[in-house]
């Protein structure tokens, strides 16, 4: 195979990357950091014939993409995306299933200096099956330990590295001497292009009952308010708009000679507001109110002894 020269490799690139810009409706920016050679084989047999995968320096690519900008102005959206190690699939498949077969070829790996540790790091309590000699490993990262049987025994769960942190020198080689390969690492979407439209890799999560679920809450806040000022009966409106009808009817029954039926109890207790203040005692239960109209009752009796016993004296 003949070797091209620089400038028709970058030529030939920029052509390959035009192309497959018109050919394909879809493009996913994806992360490649800390994969290897072999698993990028396994994830292109797999996505042969229905994507392609690109792979190129940022700066050719950032170059290419400004010249294809000019014709479609929204890949220009996708250059702050062009940084670190990435790549590209083009492609015309269900970006979903894209997302599988990128997930599907994932590889463990150990714990290396400096590498930023994608989730926790536990190290589990029990026997390392490590001799007295290594105590100073672990004195160094403050893990509590004893000496058991002539092994170094962890007491406790102890959790060495945080996700987001960088994995240190002393917990890189205590990871390795205890034969702990914490991380899996697979190809990860950072950005997508679909038909024009750039969006993040969360948008996939979006399932169909999220969708039912947010529609209802715009029914529910939104679209009944605009349908009452609009006047348009719906299933949403519907309730209030006959609701409404009822108390226009209603006052319009309370303003004229005109009534029915469930205007009337309205319109006697504005005939005679007194009548139903009389009547609210009576249906609370007139056996509490009895008590309190004897005692009401008992002064005059106690005023007609005592007026006797005046009385009595006087003539006496």
């Amino acid at each position: 195979m003949v070797k091209l020269d620089k400038r028709t490799w970058k030529k030939n690139y920029f052509e390959k990357l035009k192309q497959f810009s018109n050919e394909f409706n879809k493009c996913v920016v994806i992360g490649v950091d800390n994969i290897q050679s072999k698993q990028m084989q396994q994830v292109r047999a797999a996505l042969r014939g229905r994507a392609e995968l690109l792979m190129g320096k940022n700066t050719m690519i950032r170059k290419c993409m400004r010249e294809i900008g000019e014709d479609k102005a929204e890949f220009l959206e996708l250059l702050p995306s062009i940084v670190g190690n990435i790549g590209f699939v083009f492609t015309d498949m269900d970006l979903i299933e894209v997302r599988e077969v990128l997930e599907s070829y994932k590889v463990q790996s150990q714990a290396k200096a400096g590498v930023v540790a994608p989730v926790d790091v536990v190290i589990p309590a029990g026997s390392t099956g490590m001799g007295p000699e290594k105590t100073s490993f672990f004195q160094a990262l403050n893990l509590p330990t004893k000496i058991t049987k002539g092994s170094i025994e962890i007491l406790n769960d102890v959790t060495v590295v945080h996700k987001g942190d960088k994995v240190g020198l002393s917990e890189a080689k205590l990871l390795n001497m205890l034969s702990i390969s914490p991380f899996w690492y697979n190809c990860e979407i950072n950005m997508i292009y679909d038909n024009g439209s750039i969006y993040p890799p969360q948008v996939l999560d979006i399932t169909m009952d999220v969708v039912r679920g947010k529609i209802m809450n715009a029914v529910l806040t939104s679209v009944a308010p605009l349908s009452l000022a609009l006047g348009i009966p719906n299933p949403a409106s519907a309730p209030h708009m006959i609701l409404n009808a009822f108390k226009n009817c209603l006052a319009v029954a309370v303003a004229t000679d005109f009534t029915f039926k469930e205007a009337e109890a309205v319109k006697a207790y504005l005939a005679d507001p007194s009548a139903f203040a009389s009547a609210a005692p009576a249906a609370g239960g007139g056996g509490g109110d009895a008590p309190a109209a004897a005692a009401a009752a008992a002064p005059p009796p106690a005023e007609e002894e005592s007026e006797e016993e005046m009385e009595m004296g006087l003539f006496d």
